[in-house]
């Protein structure tokens, strides 16, 4: 989960390094090489990319949901301070326990909403005190946790039945197809240490994506679950040592808000289950 956490903040902060390129093209790079990379290890096991015919039109909402979250996300990193934008994207449990409540008949608890109410604070006072993020930034970002909540709610559907990578190959394929067709307008042919982002960005994203399931597979998830916000940790820290990105007391205190909010809503999830 170490490595994993690591892997997807390295495949971030690249992407955020990459200003000059659209985001379409960064997805696209992106998404083609995780999916290359998904298809060498399923055709070596032996399983189907298709999936189960009954999880088809799950995979495609999933595949769907998670490419517009994941764009919006990529956008809003270029557009606020690397910690931030990571931390914001980690609101999407919020929005997946309530729309649990109405799709899936789930209850939604008072503490749930206690911890809920932690991590919008810690929102507010990021907005309220960080001049670097602007409305629209923010309003994007809430867009993209809604989205994201979706996104959990439907791999809740497919179930543990199907095969992770079949998952990914999916969201990869599908973000290969569209992303591909999107950025032919903003196509610029990236230069050598651009190129070399890009393959980085494609593995550093699929070694983040397997090596998280791995250790799902392996170890009690009530453990495991709470070591992703680890995430936020590395993200403040490539932020101060790489963007050389600094945060005023009241953002820091926002973004531990965040954090914090989610943490103890893992615990509690896990403890009454």
């Amino acid at each position: 989960m170490l490595l994993a956490t690591l892997s997807l903040s390295l495949m971030q902060s690249m992407i955020k390094q990459l200003e000059s390129l659209h985001t379409f093209e960064i997805f696209f790079f992106r998404g083609f090489i995780t999916a290359l990379i998904c298809l060498f290890f399923l055709r070596r096991r032996s399983v189907s990319i298709w999936g189960k015919p009954d999880r088809r039109k799950w995979l495609l909402f999933r595949a769907v949901t998670g490419i517009f979250s994941t764009c919006i996300f990529y956008f809003t990193l270029k557009w606020m301070p690397f910690g931030a934008a990571v931390s914001l994207k980690y609101l999407s449990p919020i929005f997946a326990a309530i729309f649990a409540v109405f799709l899936l008949k789930e209850p939604l608890r008072w503490q749930q909403l206690v911890f809920f109410g932690i991590a919008l604070a810690g929102v507010a006072l990021l907005k309220g005190y960080d001049s670097r993020i602007e409305t629209m930034a923010l309003v994007l970002s809430l867009i993209a946790a809604v989205v994201g909540g979706l996104a959990f709610l439907f791999i809740r559907k497919i179930g543990s039945e199907e095969h992770p990578l079949v998952i990914v190959i999916y969201y990869m394929g599908l973000t290969t197809i569209s992303m591909g067709i999107l950025m032919i307008p903003f196509w610029r042919l990236p230069s050598q240490e651009e190129l070399f982002l890009l393959m980085l960005i494609g593995v550093t994203g699929f070694l983040g994506q397997y090596l998280m399931t791995q250790a799902m597979q392996a170890e009690a998830v009530s453990r495991i679950a709470p070591l992703k916000y680890l995430e936020l940790i590395y993200a403040l820290l490539i932020g101060l040592l790489w963007f050389g990105e600094t945060y005023l007391f009241w953002s820091f205190i926002g973004i531990s808000l965040i954090m914090s909010g989610m943490i103890l809503n893992v615990f509690f999830t896990k403890k009454r289950t």
